[in-house]
């Protein structure tokens, strides 16, 4: 009764009033739509999404498929964005620290390693999750600035539990995130810069079409 009343029974209304009011933002402006279709949605959301082409929205630790525990960039559809953290998660270095024995299996069955974790989320480790998610067939691959600095290890901040943004579960979190770098600072961080400007090329992601 429960999953009835909560999960079948109001899908076809929710869906009725989606297709009825969201056609008429989408055609309000020329702009992409992203759904955060994330955690438990009603059943019909990726069919209302598909048909509006609205993209949706892949977290490599938040797979839609209940049977896998990592989702691989390899496999978001074109009409999506990924990303390896949101301002609600962990960034990257951050979740490698929370439960070793899953970074353990991320490490080894997802990145393809078969030596021993190292213990921190080292800048090559977060290049190469960076770089699965270039070369995702996404249309769009965002990534926190954390994420991306976390790169650099002469950048990145030694802080690992401040650069989160938001924890939904703490009320008192006040979203308290701030860059650790001026944006002067950023500009003239040249390899940096370039390091990003190279996983770019490499993935593709700057062809004209």
């Amino acid at each position: 009764l429960y999953i009835d009343f909560f999960y079948k029974r109001h899908d076809n209304f929710w869906k009725w009033h989606a297709m009825g009011k969201l056609p008429a933002i989408a055609k309000a402006s020329n702009m992409l739509i992203c759904g955060e279709d994330l955690g438990m949605v009603p059943e019909g959301v990726p069919e209302v999404m598909q048909q509006l082409n609205m993209l949706s929205l892949e977290v490599q630790r938040m797979p839609k498929n209940p049977k896998v525990e990592f989702a691989h960039p390899a496999d978001a559809p074109y009409l999506s964005v990924c990303t390896t953290s949101t301002h609600d998660m962990s960034t990257i270095r951050g979740w490698w620290e929370e439960d070793k024995e899953k970074t353990k299996r991320f490490y080894h069955h997802v990145l393809g390693h078969n030596d021993k974790m190292p213990f921190y989320a080292e800048p090559w480790i977060c290049e190469e999750i960076i770089n699965q998610h270039l070369h995702s067939p996404a249309m769009w691959a965002i990534f926190p600035i954390q994420d991306l600095i976390a790169m650099d290890g002469s950048l990145r901040w030694d802080q690992t539990d401040k650069e989160r943004i938001n924890v939904p579960s703490d009320p008192e979190n006040k979203w308290r995130y701030r860059m650790t770098l001026s944006l002067d600072e950023l500009l003239a961080a040249n390899d940096f810069n370039q390091l990003i400007k190279d996983l770019v090329h490499l993935s593709g992601r700057d062809a004209d079409y």
